[in-house]
């Protein structure tokens, strides 16, 4: 019985623990190293509007919020996300892949008056912007997570105002 007792310690003493030492190792580095973390987060831009007018704006760094309202007026306030929203967004962006995503997603030569997006997250080390045309061709599944990143962003700015009107 002895015999299988310390074949046993051997192999959990010479694989697994180097395995598991590596491993904390490795992932602990990648997460010290990764680019886009909250703790460095700075700011976020959000505009959008046709291609060749960008009315619709939000800087959460200096809290300019404007929009064109129903009634084709430009409305101008200043407004803030809480950092629990901007928490969100940046958990939001990184489950749906944003930092993989391509800078330019834009459909060149379109004729059509689809609707442009220009999304920036600025952080202390990085900066990250995506232009996005909602008659961008590309793969599906970049199209939906980038229309799914985009009503995020609307419905956030869309509670705050709301926060702000009570």
């Amino acid at each position: 019985m002895s015999a299988l007792k310390s074949k046993k310690t051997f192999l959990i003493l010479s694989i697994i623990v180097p395995f598991l030492l590596y491993c904390f190792y490795y992932y602990g580095m990648m997460v010290k190293n990764a680019p886009y973390k909250f703790s460095e987060f700075q700011s976020m831009q959000f505009e959008f509007g046709y291609k060749d007018s960008l009315l619709n704006k939000y800087d959460s760094k200096t809290g300019n919020y404007q929009y064109i309202n129903r009634k084709d007026s430009v409305v101008k306030m200043k407004m803030r996300l809480t950092n629990d929203d901007l928490l969100y967004l940046h958990r939001k962006a990184a489950d749906l892949g944003y930092w993989d995503f391509p800078a330019n997603e834009t459909v060149e030569g379109s004729k059509s008056r689809a609707p442009r997006y220009i999304i920036t997250f600025n952080y202390k080390r990085k900066t990250k912007r995506v232009v996005f045309d909602a008659d961008y061709t590309g793969p599906e599944k970049l199209v939906d997570a980038n229309q799914r990143l985009i009503k995020e962003i609307q419905s956030r700015l869309g509670d705050a105002e709301q926060r702000l009107k009570k």
